[in-house]
């Protein structure tokens, strides 16, 4: 299977209209949403009506009735797409405050799927030891699943091993974040003379190549947080070093207007001895990568839950 584009954001007007118009010209196969992603959305027009007809209702309640309308309305617009067997899925993250309860988790994922009645939906689920138990309870039940908040090649692994215990009829992706290190490292990266805007996309292709070793079509890569932070850097960067076959990139608005109209090809410039002998750098350097890993993954918890709070608030008034 070849490099699947797929969109990281989601409000209705957009689904309704660009979204439409990208997945019906080929140049988008699937969609992403997350905490951040929603609460941006709601603080538009179009869901006034909503909140007015769900008043009454606690926060969540409101945010999850909205929420899975949205994402129908992406797997309705998706279906064609996955009926052929080309992607076609959409993805909903289930309440970033259950990161440590693994019955939390399935109860809620398992709510979310019988809520949504779609079979092109994937569960997101962050990869801590709650999360890949989860994972695998979910997995063996035969829903979709997309392993989140991914930094480390271990994350990545264990989570993997978790979806390969379900049938091969459900598919999996492991999303692993890719920009967030380049902005985390680069100062102290500058400081040692050693390249920079380099870790994000190294980190990714090894984690990539570990997944397609254990020979599942089922489960692929997906690059996440693939926006650049650096004004220096062309919008698509990521996408040109981690345009790799068997993988998906989900991408925000602007990175796909910045490719929208160029033909892209797959990117293998980078060999392991390259990654290799970029990553034995760090540490005399004082770059501690298991350090790293721990403090993006907690980061990215904390940004999350702060998002999904920040939204429920916002949905009280």
């Amino acid at each position: 299977m070849s490099t699947s584009i797929w969109v990281d954001y989601l409000d209705r007007e957009f689904l309704d209209t660009t979204f439409k118009e990208w997945v019906n010209s080929g140049l988008v196969n699937g969609l992403t949403s997350n905490p951040a992603i929603f609460a941006n959305a709601l603080k538009k027009d179009i869901y006034k009506e909503d909140f007015e007809r769900l008043k009454g209702k606690s926060s969540k309640e409101i945010y999850e009735e909205i929420a899975v309308k949205d994402i129908q309305k992406a797997c309705d617009i998706l279906e064609p797409l996955y009926d052929e067997g080309n992607d076609g899925y959409a993805s909903i993250e289930v309440d970033p405050r259950l990161i440590n309860d693994t019955k939390g988790t399935i109860d809620e994922a398992l709510r979310l799927i019988d809520k949504i009645q779609r079979d092109n939906v994937m569960i997101k689920i962050p990869a801590n030891e709650a999360g890949v138990k989860a994972m695998e309870e979910l997995a063996k039940k035969g829903i979709n699943i997309n392993a989140t908040l991914v930094f480390s090649p271990n994350q990545a692994m264990q989570a993997a091993e978790a979806i390969s215990k379900g049938p091969r009829t459900i598919d999996g992706v492991i999303s692993v974040f890719v920009s967030r290190f380049d902005r985390k490292l680069n100062p102290v990266l500058k400081e040692k003379n050693l390249a920079q805007d380099r870790v994000g996309f190294f980190n990714a292709i090894k984690i990539y190549n570990q997944i397609e070793n254990m020979k599942m079509p089922n489960i692929r890569t997906l690059f996440a947080s693939t926006g650049v932070k650096q004004d220096y850097l062309p919008a698509d960067y990521y996408v040109e070093n981690l345009y790799l076959p068997h993988s998906v990139l989900t991408l925000p608005l602007d990175v796909i207007e910045a490719i929208k109209d160029k033909e892209l090809e797959e990117s293998f410039h980078f060999q392991t001895k390259h990654i290799d002998g970029f990553f034995s750098f760090l540490t005399p350097a004082g770059i501690n990568m298991q350090k790293v890993y721990q403090e993006l993954f907690e980061e990215g918890v904390e940004a999350f839950e702060k998002a999904f709070e920040d939204m429920l608030n916002s949905i009280k008034g």
